[in-house]
This record gives structure tokens, C-alpha cells and sequence, in this order.
């Protein structure tokens, strides 16, 4: 391929982020943006980058963006011999159980998420048999063995729903602590929580959005639910990644504030530039593992392939499939 080719390909990429990324930076991230281009043409390849990943990433090689949700679906729907997550490891998971005949990877391994981490198999099964009979649904954010225990999956953009299709007045809820009681505010259904938190969410204080307020007279505040509900209480409006994004289109002007990792703010604030973003920086360190040259090397040598139990495989893919039917 001659050099002029991938050469305008790659000014039409900085477009979409010539206003945040100043040209010297551009010039690093060149080589491995045009070795991906080519090596997701060579192997039928196809890129999925969660909404925390950086501008270079997200807006100039990912083909399909969004939140933990979105990725589900349209992973579920991808005609590719190839999958690479551009996010965690439990996302890698949930793109491999809904697509068993495609090869998924991730480019480090130690991309994880301490939500995932805070939960097991075992402890789902004690949970079980201390409440029998109650339904478990369990966040997206947890391994394959923690799904296959579950009866049903949700994500913060679905959480509700899922929850009030159960027609229970008592669930368990889990891993994610605050989810469960921002959900539990809003359904008045009992919650059985579990103490998994989301490290970049927690840090967040209803003080800290309170001197916000008052050092940006007039920003509009959209927590994540994730956040503690004494942060949920003091914002405009609550809700998942694309919620979010979905809320700044309509109300495209003013200063909002993004309660959410960083890199979300980036990624709105290229496409809506009338929009004043207030960016309290708290960073996701597992989300940044990621980067262009990690996702160069593993479309290179195909590594980190991600594997699933067949057995464990399909019952987490139930979960999944339930959730993804409402």
C-alpha cells in the first residue's frame, strides 16, 4: 500500500480529535493507528471501546462505543473473526459468551475492575442459601463465574428495568453496593446488597459536588449511579454512561458535570463543543492499561485470547440473554 493512502486516512481521524489531542501528540500515536487500521482489514478485526477509554482510542479506531450495555449488544450482533475489548476484563468475557465462535482479546490481562473482584461463585451460592428463594441479579461488572450463578444481569442503564420485570418485592442485588440502593430509592423493592463499590465512584462526596456547584454557578450535575446516594441525591439527574451522553445531546449549551471517570468528559466534549465540561478527574487505572500500541500488539501476535468453560460459558450467557430480552 503506497504511504499516501493510510496517510489521509489517518487526517481524517485526527479530525475527530484535533481539538483536544495538539498535533505533536498525534504524530506518537500515527505508526500504531495505521498498523491497526490495516491489521483489523487483515483480520476480519473489529474494536469495542467502553466509553472510559481515551479520545485516541475511542474516536479514531473503536468501531463500536458506548457503555457496558451497548457493547453487550452490539458485541452480540458483530460479524467478526475477531473481537478486541477496548475495556476490562469481564467486558472481554461477556463479548466471548455472546459470541463463542469469534476470537476475543484483550490487550492486558490485568484490565480489571474491582467490582468484578469483590464477588465470587462461592460467595453467590452462600448468598442463595441464606435467602432462598430470592432472584439474584448481578451487575455486568463481575466474571463469567459470577453470571453463570445468577439469574438474571443488568447494567446501570437497564438496572431498574430488569429489576421490576422480576415482580418481586425483595432482591439480591449485587456486586455493587451503592447501585443496588440508588435502585432501591427508586423501585422501593428490598435490596440484598453485597460491599462491592467501583473505586473511580466511590471517591466522589456530595462536599465536592456542593464546591462545584458554587465554583461554576449554573452547571448541570449527571452522577452515574454507581456514586454513593448521598452524591445521586445532590445531582440533576442520575444515570449510565449513555444516559449521559444522551441527556448533553438534548441539552446541547450550558456547563455540565459529569460525575463519572475522566475520559467521558473527553470523549463528550469533542462532540459537543458549545458544551462547558466541568471535569472532576477521577481516572479508572484499569480502563488505562489500555492503550493504541497494547491494542496494536495484540491484533499483531493475538494475544490475550480469552477463553470461557463451554458449560460456564452458556450459563452466563443465559443471565446475559435475559437481560438483554427486556
Amino acid at each position: 500500500m503506497n504511504q499516501l493512502g493510510p496517510r489521509h486516512a489517518a487526517d481524517r481521524l485526527y479530525d475527530r480529535v484535533r481539538h483536544l489531542v495538539p498535533e505533536m501528540e498525534w504524530a506518537t500515536f500515527l505508526d500504531d493507528i495505521r498498523a491497526i487500521e490495516a491489521l483489523k482489514q487483515q483480520r476480519n478485526a473489529i474494536i469495542l471501546a467502553h466509553n472510559y477509554q481515551t479520545p485516541e482510542i475511542f474516536h479514531c479506531v473503536a468501531d463500536i462505543r458506548g457503555d457496558s450495555l451497548a457493547l453487550a449488544r452490539e458485541a452480540q450482533e458483530a460479524n467478526a473473526d475477531v473481537i478486541v475489548m477496548a475495556g476490562v476484563h469481564f467486558m472481554a468475557e461477556t463479548a466471548k459468551m455472546l459470541n463463542p465462535d469469534s476470537t476475543v482479546l484483550i490487550p492486558d490481562m490485568h484490565a480489571g475492575c474491582s467490582l468484578a473482584d469483590s464477588i465470587t461463585a462461592a460467595d453467590v451460592r452462600l448468598l442463595r442459601e441464606r435467602h432462598p428463594g430470592v432472584p439474584v441479579v448481578t451487575y455486568v461488572n463481575t466474571s463469567a463465574e459470577v453470571k453463570a450463578e445468577s439469574d438474571i444481569c443488568c447494567t446501570s442503564g437497564n438496572a431498574k428495568r430488569v429489576v421490576e420485570s422480576l415482580g418481586t418485592d425483595q432482591v439480591i442485588m449485587i456486586p455493587d453496593e451503592f447501585l443496588a440502593r440508588n435502585i432501591e430509592a427508586e423501585t422501593g423493592i428490598k435490596m440484598i446488597t453485597w460491599p462491592g463499590h467501583c473505586e473511580v465512584h466511590e471517591r466522589f462526596t456530595p462536599q465536592e459536588i456542593t464546591r462545584m456547584r458554587d465554583e461554576n454557578p449554573g452547571v448541570v450535575v449527571l452522577a452515574h449511579p454507581e456514586c454513593p446516594p448521598e452524591v445521586v441525591a445532590v445531582a440533576d439527574f442520575s444515570g449510565s454512561t449513555a444516559m449521559m451522553s444522551d441527556y448533553v445531546q438534548a441539552h446541547d449549551g450550558g456547563k455540565v458535570l459529569l460525575v463519572t471517570e475522566c475520559s467521558m468528559s473527553d470523549n463528550l466534549a469533542l462532540l459537543h463543543p458549545k458544551i462547558d465540561f466541568v471535569r472532576p478527574c477521577n481516572m479508572c487505572p484499569h480502563m488505562k492499561r489500555i492503550t493504541l500500541s497494547g491494542l496494536r500488539h495484540a491484533l499483531e501476535t493475538m494475544t490475550h485470547e480469552v477463553t470461557i468453560d463451554p458449560t460456564l460459558a452458556a450459563r452466563g450467557r443465559r443471565a446475559v440473554e435475559r437481560m438483554l430480552a427486556i
